[in-house]
């Protein structure tokens, strides 16, 4: 029977006053009713196993178990300074390192700290777990020193780095700015220790030296890579093809593209993406085409990011007629338009006063179920009006109130002039009683503008 938990921080402060032992099943546990005795009586309290009288009652495995089901760290903590002090007791490697951890988590860094040294001293076998648990403890912590300071500390236990232990601590150095230039210098070390650097390595300084505005370096450094033949992957031409779209160097970036596919590389997703936005922003619009169309072919099938990246890339300088095309496009392959497309698109079109297109796809969009901003409506109908086009405006309207859609303010007050100079006040309080019945929702303010309609109304009847 193993020992049961303490549940109480309360109970290690008071300690193990007695333990009770039985015999006949071989099993022990104990309770707490008052504080520890002194160091001098406290080994007495400790009855051993009758079997053995040089054996202490408890196992390591059973103190690591004990040690590893309790929630407060400091309780375990407490459970095994006290193990300590048994006659003949010597804690497990697993008992170290489970502590280590739940003391690390609770950000106790001193006390791991000491527990390390112990671990030092007493020269116990260590895995690469610790060093591991180490550098996530003081990463999470915010101690950069400390993180550098555990490839030392992996040496002082003659313990060779490896390059899991390298990145890790590149990885965390590299987030805090001012710790780039010792994690590069790092980088050069470790070499010299014996730890060969991986592509990961490489990756992770490159990044590093790219957001630092230090992109010749990382030219460098992925140079080097195939020096010394480390093969660089996707993301290592991904990180420099970032970088040069940053410095809007963008034909450099299809150049590493086109290198990447050469060498038998399939870009991932967010490579493209990354190539079609700032093709899309530099006004390239004619060669972030052809590069969506190349996708497919190159193993990599276009998604919903990079259509209507391209198709926003159209609407913006104008060329809707295009992003049209590139909708259709994208429906014959396969990826369904979103919300994202269909308002790209109509904005598009109304920006260049093709409100006809514009109320196609509106009512196409309305059909699939898409819910619509009265931004976009509002366009569709204000442009129609401005055209003359009164009644398919109209017509728009009762599509869209049939949806729940209501009309800002300011559109009604553009299209009720335009309504009454067509003298079909029937069609008007047709409308109106339409208004009145959908839901109120968001900034549409439907009641400010039954009221003004009304008032409107009363206005015009008067006048004729």
């Amino acid at each position: 029977m193993d020992l049961p938990l303490l549940r109480s921080p309360k109970t290690a402060i008071a300690g193990f006053r007695r333990f009770i032992f039985r015999p006949n099943s071989q099993s022990y546990f104990f309770y707490c009713t008052s504080p520890l005795p002194p160091p001098h009586q406290q080994k007495s309290q400790f009855p051993t196993d009758p079997t053995s009288q040089n054996s202490p009652i408890w196992s390591p495995s059973r103190v690591q178990k004990l040690i590893a089901s309790q929630s407060d760290p400091l309780l375990a903590k407490e459970i095994f300074d006290y193990a300590s002090l048994q006659p003949n007791f010597q804690h497990s490697y697993p008992s170290y390192l489970v502590l280590i951890r739940k003391l690390g988590e609770s950000k106790h860094i001193s006390l791991v700290d000491a527990l390390v040294g112990d671990l030092k001293s007493k020269r116990y076998p260590v895995t690469p777990a610790l060093f591991s648990s180490l550098i996530k403890i003081y990463g999470e912590s915010n101690l950069p020193d400390k993180v550098l300071g555990t490839f030392h500390t992996m040496l002082e236990f003659n313990f060779n780095p490896l390059p899991k232990h390298l990145n890790l601590i590149l990885e965390r150095l590299v987030s805090r700015r001012s710790f780039v230039k010792p994690a590069f210098d790092l980088f050069r070390d470790a070499r010299r220790h014996g730890v060969a650097a991986n592509t990961k390595s490489y990756n992770i300084l490159m990044r590093a030296m790219c957001l630092s505005g230090e992109l010749s370096i990382a030219y460098k450094l992925f140079n080097e890579m195939l020096k010394r033949d480390v093969v660089p992957d996707v993301e290592s031409y991904r990180i420099l093809m970032q970088a040069l779209c940053r410095k809007s160097q963008v034909n450099g970036a299809v150049d590493l593209l086109e290198d990447m596919l050469n060498k038998g590389f399939v870009p991932d997703a967010l490579t493209y993406t990354t190539l079609l936005n700032s093709l899309c922003r530099k006004k390239k619009l004619r060669e972030a085409y052809k590069l969506l169309c190349r996708m497919k072919v190159k193993g990599c099938n276009p998604d919903l990011v990079h259509y209507n990246t391209v198709i926003l890339g159209f609407c913006r300088e104008g060329r809707a007629t295009d992003a049209c095309k590139v909708l259709e496009d994208m429906e014959s392959n396969g990826c369904l338009p979103n919300l994202v497309s269909y308002r790209t698109l109509v904005g598009g079109l109304c920006d260049q006063g093709m409100f006809d297109e514009a109320k196609g796809y509106l009512q196409e969009m309305l059909a699939k179920g898409f819910s619509l901003h009265f931004s976009v409506a509002d366009a569709v109908v204000k442009g129609l009006c401005g055209l003359g086009k009164v009644e398919e405006a109209c017509e728009v309207v009762e599509v869209l109130l049939n949806h729940g859609v209501a009309l800002h303010i300011g559109t009604w007050e553009i299209m009720l002039p335009r309504i009454f100079a067509m003298n079909d006040l029937a069609r008007t309080e047709e409308i109106l009683d339409r208004v009145k019945k959908v839901e109120i929702k968001g900034d549409t303010r439907i009641v400010d503008a039954v009221t003004d309609l009304e008032e409107y109304l009363v206005r015009m009847i008067r006048a004729r």
